[in-house]
């Protein structure tokens, strides 16, 4: 940090915010916020939640929109099936996503934590709701904690507790959703736990680990397990948009008397707003921190002192350390524009994979340690083996054709049906006329048709020798 920030006490870093002297944890109590901001979080919650709780049930032409079926390795994205063999789409759209996380946080730092993140939408804008209905402001909150187990405790805790685990178990339902599909979760509801033990299984662990995190652990899944916040650290630099503090306009702080003019203090008045409405119990003065989310919080309590006292709003505001040490409105830094380069490279290789993506992936080879068979007509054969892959979400009947000679599939008709996300596996002639073999190994060209369409084509050879 800048030497402007001498005045800060270093001894801040050496723990966080939710731990004491001790390493026991400091329970977070915060205040519950309102301002600018806290209305446009509530306006992207309420999108983040139809979205969450919509897309499962969302069809493109009878296939879902999204669903990660990790159980059968069957990915449905915008309504097209991925496959693990489709590991090149995969990977480079992995690799994009993690450039894009890089750029992202090198430019607006932790937004996405604040804003977007499911854990904290979650925490803070659905539990820590019900939790403010239910046990009452910051001050409330501390005394029901530190007070005997008398009637209204219980109550509240059981009520609390209760609303707390039906809402868990809704989340369960929906991210289970995500991954076999709403159609599955239904059955494992309406049925029986023993028809399908492993389901049931997986709704109950998904229910206990959200109402734990929910409960329990809380914002320590931001500060310790998550390793996007780790990653802070490495991607913020100078440049990065974060929830600051304007140090150069705040210092020194002083407490405000009435109708007293301090002109040697800044205009931080040491109210401690900032941090009583914090959700990970950090002091946002203390400059850029691990624990900050970008939740801004700080910034509406913030700006609400500041127009009781007749100030300019903006002590604490989105800003970067070099735009406050310069005086200077925020820029995007030369890196953020050397990750750009390379994310839109990458995704403009992904969108021509995805567009070069065929439906059907054949293999095609010699059946090994067969020779060339003699035939009537002047002909030979060579006997094969294909395997083909229907990553279509349909069903498909598949006609091969070769393009020099004529294929025949052995021991079934002139067509087979592959299952959707499946292989099947059939073994064919191709016979050639002797005319048409030059050398010891012809290249010939076996089409896949659907229909009147060609899906795909696979190269292969055809051994056979004639003499000149």
């Amino acid at each position: 940090m800048s030497s402007n920030l001498d005045f800060i006490d270093e001894a801040y870093r050496d723990s966080i915010g939710t731990v004491d002297k001790d390493g026991k944890r400091i329970w977070a109590y915060p205040k519950k916020p309102s301002g600018f901001y806290h209305n446009k979080r509530l306006i992207a919650t309420a999108i983040f939640l139809l979205v969450f709780f919509s897309v499962p049930f969302i069809k493109i032409s009878g296939a879902p929109l999204l669903m990660i079926n990790i159980f059968e390795r069957r990915f449905y994205i915008f309504g097209q099936l991925f496959l693990p063999q489709d590991s090149l789409v995969f990977s480079i759209g992995l690799i994009t996503f993690f450039v894009f996380i890089t750029l992202f946080t090198v430019v607006y730092g932790r937004v996405w934590c604040g804003w977007a993140c499911p854990q904290t939408v979650f925490m803070e804008m659905v539990f820590r709701k019900i939790e403010y209905w239910i046990d009452g402001d910051r001050q409330q909150q501390k005394k029901l904690a530190d007070s005997p187990w008398t009637k209204e405790k219980i109550f509240k805790r059981s009520l609390k507790y209760a609303v707390f685990a039906l809402i868990s178990i809704i989340i369960a339902h929906t991210a289970m959703a995500y991954l076999i599909g709403p159609e599955e979760v239904l059955q494992l509801i309406t049925h029986s736990p023993s028809e399908n033990l492993s389901g049931f299984i997986g709704l109950v662990a998904f229910t206990i680990i959200f109402f734990f995190v929910f409960t329990r652990l809380r914002e320590q899944v931001c500060i310790a397990i998550c390793p996007y916040g780790r990653l802070q650290g490495v991607l913020v630099g100078k440049n990065t948009m974060n929830v600051i503090y304007d140090w150069v306009r705040g210092e020194p702080r002083g407490r405000l008397k009435k109708g007293a003019v301090d002109v040697d203090k800044g205009d931080c008045i040491d109210c401690k707003l900032c941090t009583h409405v914090c959700p990970t119990n950090i002091d946002i003065r203390n400059g850029i921190q691990l624990e900050c989310v970008n939740c801004t919080a700080c910034i509406d309590a913030c700006d609400e002192v500041m127009e009781k006292i007749q100030k300019p709003k903006g002590l604490i505001k989105f800003g970067s350390v070099e735009s406050i040490e310069t005086n200077k409105p925020f820029r995007i830094s030369p890196r953020a524009i050397g990750y750009s380069v390379v994310l839109l490279i990458l995704i403009g290789v992904e969108i021509f994979i995805l567009a070069g993506r065929s439906q059907v992936e054949a293999t095609v080879l010699r059946v090994p340690g067969q020779l060339y068979q003699e035939r009537p007509n002047n002909r030979l054969s060579n006997l094969y083996n294909a395997q083909i892959l229907n990553k279509s979400k349909d069903t498909l009947t598949i006609y091969l054709k070769s393009n020099s000679g004529v294929l025949n599939l052995v021991g079934q008709e002139q067509s087979v049906k592959v299952p959707s996300g499946q292989k099947k596996e059939v073994v064919f002639f191709i016979e050639l006329d002797k005319t048409y073999i030059k050398k010891r190994k012809t290249e010939l060209e076996v089409s896949l048709m659907s229909g009147d369409q060609e899906i795909e084509t696979v190269k292969t050879t055809f051994l056979g020798y004639t003499n000149p």
